[in-house]
């Protein structure tokens, strides 16, 4: 008996209502036009950072000299870390730095924006004369300024002898004061901090600070219970902004130092030895071990902020 089958027709889609094709090809080409002028920034993403990051992974476990091929050594660069007393001198210096320079900086800048938040004449000078070293404060000429003014016949040592001061010192060429001289220069680069400070500090609703003044609050009280808990978030921000920053900081301790790392390696900063370890003694494997050491100190610091955060910055919804 033979088998009867049915053909059924195709079911077409709708045909899309007239100008709408017209439109969909339109934002396709769009779309198309917008990755034509991202390309570039993907090209420098994979060139210049994801590129040389895989790159720096891979020598990190190699013994690679810039000269001849990489050699497989596996964990060898790290493991030597336990060992090297220059490396855990850098490592101590970095450490002082940032625990040190970066506390102190943030004090200064919130103290001068909470000055010239009261309206001060010239506010946009002021503020311009006080971001200028923020701008300068890692060039190489305020480095070598720096070195000129703290030397043994600097600016410092010619004003404490008017004043009748004798046998002074170095400051940069002496151990126990060269790396203090590098963490004043720091905080003297308060004005990016500053700046964010003021606009936070600005941001902040008068009706709170009049609220407390009418509970018989005063001033003091007014900072700790209505400015400090509003502007927290903001603190937050430039604290880790400005510890990444510190843990960075590589020209002023190259100048200053002549890029010996100072008198006892005071002033060997992590990323000063470094250099050294690349591009001085050609081990660049060695070196990116060390670049991968400092980028998870810095993430886990980082981290830790994070989760210390909760327990001091407040935010509106919160």
């Amino acid at each position: 008996m033979p088998v009867l089958t049915s053909a059924r027709a195709p079911v077409r889609e709708p045909a899309p209502p007239a100008g709408q094709g017209r439109r969909y090809r339109r934002e396709m080409g769009q779309g198309k036009a917008a990755y034509l002028f991202l390309a570039p920034w993907f090209l420098g993403l994979l060139l210049i950072t994801i590129g040389p990051i895989a790159a720096s992974a891979y020598l990190s476990f190699t013994d690679y000299s810039l000269i001849g091929a990489p050699e497989w050594i596996g964990w060898d660069n790290f493991t030597r870390m336990a060992d090297d007393a220059r490396f855990w001198s850098a490592l101590g210096v970095t450490f002082t730095y940032v625990f040190v320079s970066v506390p102190l900086q943030l004090v200064f800048a919130l103290a001068l924006a909470l000055v010239l938040d009261k309206g001060v004449r010239g506010l946009s000078l002021y503020r311009s004369a006080y971001y200028l070293p923020s701008l300068l404060g890692g060039s190489v000429a305020v480095a070598i300024l720096w070195r000129q003014v703290f030397g043994t016949n600097g600016l410092i040592n010619s004003l404490l002898t008017s004043l009748g001061f004798t046998d002074l010192p170095g400051w940069v060429s002496t151990p126990d004061f060269a790396l203090g001289t590098l963490i004043v220069l720091n905080v003297w680069t308060f004005g990016a901090p500053m700046v964010i400070f003021l606009a936070g500090l600005r941001q902040i609703p008068r009706m709170y600070y009049e609220a407390a003044e009418v509970d018989g609050a005063s001033k003091l009280r007014q900072f700790r219970h209505v400015t400090l808990p509003l502007l927290s978030p903001i603190i937050f921000f430039n604290l880790v902004l400005q510890i990444i920053g510190a843990f960075q900081t590589f020209t002023q301790s190259f100048i200053v130092s002549a890029g010996t790392g100072g008198p006892a390696d005071s002033t060997l900063f992590y990323t000063l030895y470094l250099y050294q370890r690349g591009f001085g003694n050609f081990d660049m494997g060695y070196a990116s071990a060390l670049a991968w050491v400092l980028l998870i100190i810095v993430a886990v610091l980082t981290g830790l902020n994070f989760l210390a955060s909760k327990k001091w910055v407040f935010y509106g919804d919160s």
